[in-house]
């Protein structure tokens, strides 16, 4: 990209922030000069001059800009690094805020809904990742992860792995012998082994067919599958809990396959 092009993704990324457009102008524009008057702002920016004061009062209040209180008044921004920290913090400020305030959200219980099995579909590598994690977070007796692509396989997920607790019986298979590799070098802990899945994309499977993603069972009663579509390579996932003995047997048995029987924590 350009230094125009560059310009508007920062004007866009700062309004997803929480600035109005003048006010992101107005900023990017003075940070392309030592100082700047409201006339020269306008100028740079196309922002109109008498919504020149209005944004850099804001910003000013944002901890971003400062004046200098002359004729004609003079604008300068903070520095690249002091305006990221302070964007940082408020922007941290409003998570924090933002998850005290769900918190004290209450949950209206459905006296006439039955606890049942339930199956919620979800997409997107990076909240899929979350759940992940999540409920690997939650297990107190065996994690049962099946990895089919090497992608899948993030910092973020190993380190998960590798806080899961010694009463915990960790089992990670591969569709591929480089995978698992990487995977038992990564997580040493792990009982990895070679899972027998691929008949899951059939003989005549094509390159652009759909991919397996992940499979997960967490404690033999929570399930998570997904898949990474061919064209798109987005993942989407399926997931769900409180499923039947059968259920859950088939699906562990499936996603094992492969494991050696003398090193199953089930066996």
């Amino acid at each position: 990209m350009n230094a125009s092009e560059n310009a508007e993704e920062a004007i866009e990324l700062l309004q997803q922030l929480g600035l109005k457009e003048y006010e992101a102008r107005c900023f990017v524009g003075l940070l392309r000069v030592e100082t700047g008057t409201a006339k020269k702002l306008s100028e740079m920016t196309d922002v109109p001059r008498t919504r020149v004061y209005d944004a850099i009062r804001v910003l000013e209040a944002h901890g971003l800009v400062q004046i200098q209180h002359s004729s004609p008044q003079r604008f300068r921004a903070v520095s690249l690094d002091e305006a990221i920290e302070t964007l940082r913090n408020q922007y941290q400020d409003r998570i924090d805020r933002l998850q005290a305030a769900l918190e004290t959200v209450k949950i209206v219980e459905d006296a006439d809904e039955e606890s049942v099995q339930q199956v919620w579909a979800m997409f997107g590598r990076d909240g899929i990742e979350n759940r992940t994690e999540e409920l690997i977070e939650t297990a107190t007796e065996e994690v049962v992860l099946v990895v089919g692509d090497e992608s899948l396989l993030t910092r973020d997920l190993v380190a998960t792995l590798k806080q899961i607790g010694g009463d915990v019986d960790l089992l990670v298979g591969a569709l591929t012998e480089p995978l698992q590799e990487q995977i038992q070098a990564a997580v040493p802990d792990a009982t990895t082994f070679i899972s027998g899945l691929e008949w899951l994309h059939g003989e005549d499977a094509a390159e652009d067919d759909t991919a397996i993603g992940r499979l997960l069972l967490i404690d033999r009663s929570t399930i998570l599958v997904s898949s990474i579509m061919p064209d798109t390579k987005e993942e989407q996932a399926i997931f769900g809990e409180g499923f039947g003995n059968g259920l859950v047997v088939i699906a562990r048995r499936l996603m094992a396959q492969g494991l050696v029987t003398g090193r199953d924590p089930s066996s």
